[in-house]
C-alpha cells in the first residue's frame, strides 16, 4: 500500500517506512544475508533489524528522529541559560 501525503511536501511512505528508509532497509538485508551465508556472520543482520525498528514513523516522526534530537540537544549543541531577576 503505497501513501503519498496529503500536503505533498511530506516524503511518500510505504506502510510505516519512508521510501528512502525501505531502500536502505533493503540494501542492508541483502548484503546482511550475504554475510551470513557466505561467513556465518550476523551482526549486520541484527544492525539492519534494529534500523528496520527505530526507522518505523508513527505521526511523522521516528524513535531514530527522537534519538537525533535528544543526541543533538544533551551533547551537540551548546545550552545556554541566563537567569534574570
Amino acid at each position: 500500500m503505497y501513501i503519498y501525503p496529503d500536503n505533498l511536501k511530506a516524503s511518500p511512505m510505504l506502510f510505516l517506512w519512508r521510501l528512502k528508509d525501505l531502500a536502505v532497509i533493503g540494501i542492508g538485508a541483502l548484503i546482511s544475508l550475504a554475510a551470513l551465508s557466505q561467513i556465518g556472520f550476523s551482526i549486520p543482520l541484527v544492525i539492519t533489524l534494529a534500523y528496520a525498528f527505530l526507522a518505523i514513523r508513527f505521526e511523522d516522526t521516528s524513535i531514530l528522529d527522537f534519538i537525533k534530537y535528544a543526541v543533538k540537544y544533551f551533547f551537540v549543541e551548546q545550552q545556554e541559560f541566563r537567569w534574570k531577576m
